[in-house]
């Protein structure tokens, strides 16, 4: 008879698997702070052009992301259930899927400039997220590629590797954007230019890493072997669990950067300001991100083992950790928030006051939303967990959409609040999420463990 895990043993458990998984993801950020500090000390066009550039770029990878992230939990169930055939079908295919849906996804890269200005951006910052995208798009292929084999890594609970993996990335790209946005060491200054070079360099830097830590450290998988032939069951398999997660993540992050696209009809410099509270709560956010992937991870495990204790008590330890960090960080946002806006901004610049009197007052409201935000997260991780997405989908649309887009419209625009208005829709959006997903979990979630087994 096997022993149920005590509390502090999930504790114990959930920290050692999560705290590589969270580095990573602050890693992982870090590359696009890199970007937008270094721009924002460029200049505050070229700040707002990478806001709205990264902002669409990562639409577009979120999306294609949903194979990977599905390879997360088909990957975790195999590997309770020992089936070793499984784990290298599922992760094959899901990088087949990314594969094709990166060559899908690059004449939206190419075209960025004139679908920017279609939808309503000015002339100037449209350019210069143009040029960027025209460039940085190439990244998408590697970039989803490695967000496969992070899955599959992450998944036999080999989370280290992952982390080192990234912060190898995140230098690779401080280092190429110092060098080819200001012209130093013998380079030459690029600009935003240089920015996207150095996002496609540094995804290929960690695509080849990974594929050789793959293929080095876990030979029984055979992962690239005869790699060209199709194998259309678990194709399809991975593509029904994978779309309506990338369709419930798109949904989430396309709803930030429609607000970003409403930032900018209120001018440059309240998108500037717009981008560097989205970067400050972002980092937080990776956080809950790290510890959705845990819930992800150990909630497929237990959906294999058929275990539904172990599902539960993971599933509040989870749901504690995360509700524990964003009540700190919403008193970090709410007592320091100029030093923090501080660090995006250089002292001379012409528009520091003006940025930082928007940005205190937009961080106020990012506050609000951390609680809603972090436990969203982690209920969309162990629903991902039991495989349970289609329902999911509708719920995260229905919230981010059918509540959160309107209200910022509405409370932006109509009643004249701003960027302000437009933030606590954004709140009121996940906090709807929130409360659907939490509910689904407690329902449908749980009874799947208890049918299953």
């Amino acid at each position: 008879m096997t022993v149920a895990m005590t509390y502090s043993g999930h504790i114990r458990a959930i920290l050692v698997l999560g705290l590589p998984l969270i580095g990573g993801h602050l890693a992982q950020f870090a590359i696009g702070l890199t970007d937008t500090v270094m721009l924002g000390w460029y200049g505050v066009g070229e700040l707002a052009a990478v806001t709205l550039g990264t902002s669409y770029f990562f639409v577009l990878f979120i999306l294609g992301a949903g194979f990977a992230l599905a390879v997360m939990p088909m990957v975790a169930t195999a590997e309770a259930s020992a089936d070793t055939t499984s784990v290298r079908r599922v992760t094959r295919m899901g990088l087949w899927l990314s594969l094709g849906y990166a060559v899908l996804a690059m004449p939206a890269m190419i075209w960025a400039e004139r679908i920017l200005l279609a939808l309503g951006q000015g002339a100037e910052v449209s350019a210069l997220a143009g040029a960027y995208l025209r460039l940085a798009g190439w990244g998408l292929f590697p970039a989803l590629l490695v967000m496969v084999l992070k899955s599959y890594l992450a998944a036999q609970e080999r989370t280290q590797v992952v982390l080192w993996i990234t912060l190898l990335a995140a230098l690779t790209n401080g280092l190429v954007n110092y060098a080819l946005i200001f012209g130093n060491w013998g380079a030459p200054e690029l600009g935003i230019t240089g920015a996207a070079i150095a996002s496609v360099l540094t995804q290929g830097v960690s695509l080849v890493a990974v594929v050789l830590y793959a293929v080095l450290a876990l030979p029984e998988h055979s992962l690239f072997q005869r790699f060209w032939k199709p194998d259309w069951e678990m194709l399809g398999k991975v593509f029904l669990l994978g779309v309506p997660i990338g369709l419930t993540t798109v949904s989430e992050v396309s709803l930030f950067s429609a607000s970003a696209l409403m930032m900018g009809w209120l001018g440059t410099v309240p998108l500037a300001a717009h981008g560097i509270v989205v970067a400050v709560s972002s980092a937080t956010f990776m956080v809950h991100l790290g510890l959705s992937n845990v819930a992800t991870i150990r909630a497929g495990n237990a959906y294999g083992r058929r275990d539904r204790l172990h599902m539960v008590r993971g599933a509040v330890v989870v749901m504690a950790l995360s509700l524990g960090f964003a009540a700190l960080t919403v008193v970090a946002f709410l007592v320091i928030p100029k030093p923090v806006l501080s660090l995006f901004l250089e002292p001379d610049n012409p528009a520091r006051s003006e940025i930082l009197t928007i940005g205190v007052g937009l961080l106020a409201i990012a506050a609000l939303f951390q609680l809603v935000d972090g436990a969203q997260a982690i209920a969309l991780g162990l629903l991902r967990g039991v495989q349970d997405t289609q329902v999911p989908m509708l719920m995260a649309a229905l919230s981010y959409w059918g509540v959160g887009m309107p209200t910022s419209y509405v409370l932006g625009f109509t009643m004249g609040l701003g960027g302000i208005g437009i933030w606590l829709g954004l709140v009121a959006g996940l906090g709807c999420a929130a409360v659907f997903l939490i509910f689904r979990f407690l329902g449908r979630g749980i009874r799947k463990v208890e049918q299953a087994g």
